[in-house]
């Protein structure tokens, strides 16, 4: 028994020097943030850290829509185990399933992503946030403040205390906003009072009457225009220029992600608010995906979703509803033709005519699939029947129609994909630190490598939310959007020679950008 424990801790830097290199290979940069943060014990899609728990969620199954990918991935794949089999179906074959595989060649892309251009190594925080929210848009809204505020008081009274905002205000208001990202404070008027998250520094830059009076007021579009039907039209010219800017300052690599972010409430509010200001919250009445490279974390697309129907349930109905999920990932995907990239799509999302439409211009995906929540239409029904023996860890079936595979893969739970961009006939492997191997086709791989990193960067991401939480939604809209931005400035900032002189922390990046909005001089650290 010792020697064999000592043989398997003996193996085990092997296997995770192997994990390491097959990781590399998948082109996903590690640590976005330079901060080392607790790992979700409970996530499915920690497959790619090497101190990760395969004992948690490590009993899955298919109808928990949750793979049981927990280990590390490994380079040198071990022969695949023969796949179980099932009686094959006429109408399968007269639709084009079989069971007869081919290679096929992945999607060629020779784009070098990253970057657009080249940041001097002295750029500041304020530097790189202006990329995306440069000084064209700031001074947009203040015009759009000054005017809702002129309207508001010819129809409401005049207010004797209100003062046209100016640039260097709007910066300074935004500055205050940002800080809660950092402080995790839900109220930014905690900068003047006395208590814990006060700010002195901060707090004399600014009234905390003079604030208030921005924040009434603020407005990013004033008024409607008369061709504006979309209900977001209050912040929908926001997020279009935020994406162009995404779009002209970084090219993504060819894996990327479509996924809804963790955007619902700052984990240190919810540890410690009461269970009356639970109550007291407003749900969200949006939803919002992203489409996401899954090398970096950055963002590149947004979209936002309005609830339909007064129901306090109507966004989670909506979130049940393929064609829903299609028009989302559509929408997502409109700049992304021609360009051989691979998308990762979760459940909702995945669906043989989605796939076959985004092959046509040029995408190709692997997703997850869910005979609840997925659309199967078009799909063998003998490969989303779970057999009644279940067959032993790492065994799969394949069936193929055109360049699409569906796979069905066994892991303590049955685990089915679709996917046009791997080859059926490409092995991989999962590595377990208790069970050790377990084969896969490469398509499980892959997923399990890309999605856990995305769940890896939310989970640093959400820390960094702006805290603050009006009611009206293209405020909270507005606030998310400028979160993302800054998340994004920081990974151009971390993948440029300014890093290396600074070397900030995601959280002394905030800090830095709030005090230079603020117009703060404070002495760069020693370095």
């Amino acid at each position: 028994m010792a020697e064999g424990g000592g043989g398997a801790r003996r193996k085990a830097p092997a296997l995770l020097e192997a994990a390491r290199a097959r990781y590399e290979s998948l082109h996903i940069s590690d640590d976005v943030f330079g901060e080392s943060g607790p790992d979700s014990g409970g996530n499915p899609f920690y497959s790619t850290s090497a101190a990760s728990r395969s004992s948690s969620a490590a009993s899955s199954d298919d109808e928990h829509e949750r793979p049981g990918f927990s280990g590390t991935l490994a380079s040198p794949p071990p022969p695949a185990r023969a796949p179980y089999a099932q009686d094959p179906e006429e109408d399968e074959a007269s639709a084009g399933w079989s069971a007869t595989l081919r290679d096929r060649p992945p999607p060629r892309f020779e784009d070098t992503g990253g970057p657009t251009r080249k940041m001097p190594s002295s750029a500041s925080a304020m530097d790189f946030f202006q990329l995306f929210v440069p000084d064209n848009v700031l001074k947009n809204m203040v015009v759009q403040t000054n005017m809702y505020a002129k309207k508001f008081q010819e129809r409401f009274g005049s207010d004797g205390a209100w003062a046209e905002v100016s640039l260097t205000e709007m910066k300074a208001f935004l500055g205050y906003m940002i800080s809660t990202s950092i402080s995790h404070c839900e109220s930014v008027l905690s900068i003047w009072s006395g208590g814990f998250y006060s700010n002195r520094s901060l707090a004399l830059v600014m009234s905390q009457a003079r604030f208030e009076k921005i924040l009434k007021y603020f407005h990013v579009v004033a008024f409607r225009s008369s061709q504006t039907t979309h209900g977001l039209y209050k912040v929908q010219p926001f997020l279009d220029s935020l994406e162009n800017s995404f779009d002209a300052a970084f090219r993504p690599s060819q894996t990327q992600v479509l996924h809804e972010p963790l955007i619902d409430e700052d984990p240190v509010f919810i540890a410690t608010c009461t269970e009356r200001e639970l109550r007291k919250r407003k749900k969200r009445k949006f939803s919002l995906w992203v489409r996401q490279c899954s090398s970096t974390g950055f963002i590149i697309q947004i979209y936002v979703h309005l609830k339909e129907g007064g129901g306090p349930d109507a966004l989670d109905a909506l979130k049940n509803k393929p064609q829903l999920h299609s028009m989302v990932a559509r929408s997502l995907c409109r700049n992304a033709a021609g360009k051989n990239y691979i998308i990762f799509t979760g459940p909702s999302i995945t669906s043989l005519t989605l796939f076959e439409e985004f092959e046509k211009q040029g995408i190709y995906c692997c997703g997850l699939l869910s005979s609840r929540k997925s659309d199967c239409t078009g799909l063998p029904p003998s490969m989303l029947t779970n057999p009644a023996i279940p067959p032993a860890r790492g065994q799969y079936q394949i069936k193929m129609k055109g360049n699409m595979s569906l796979i069905c893969w066994y892991n303590k739970g049955h685990f089915r994909f679709l996917t046009n961009a791997y080859s059926p006939m490409q092995q991989g492997v999962i590595i377990k630190r208790k069970s050790g191997e377990i084969p896969c086709p490469l398509a499980v791989e892959a997923f399990a490598a890309h999605l856990s990193y995305i769940c890896r960067y939310d989970d640093k991401y959400s820390k960094y939310f702006i805290s603050h939480k009006p009611n009206k939604t293209w405020q909270q809209v507005f606030w998310f959007s400028i979160s993302i931005a800054i998340n994004n400035a920081y990974i151009l900032y971390k993948m440029s020679d300014a890093y290396h002189v600074t070397r900030y922390s995601r959280a002394q990046f905030g800090e830095r950008l709030v005090r230079e909005l603020l117009g703060l001089e404070d002495a760069s650290p020693a370095h």
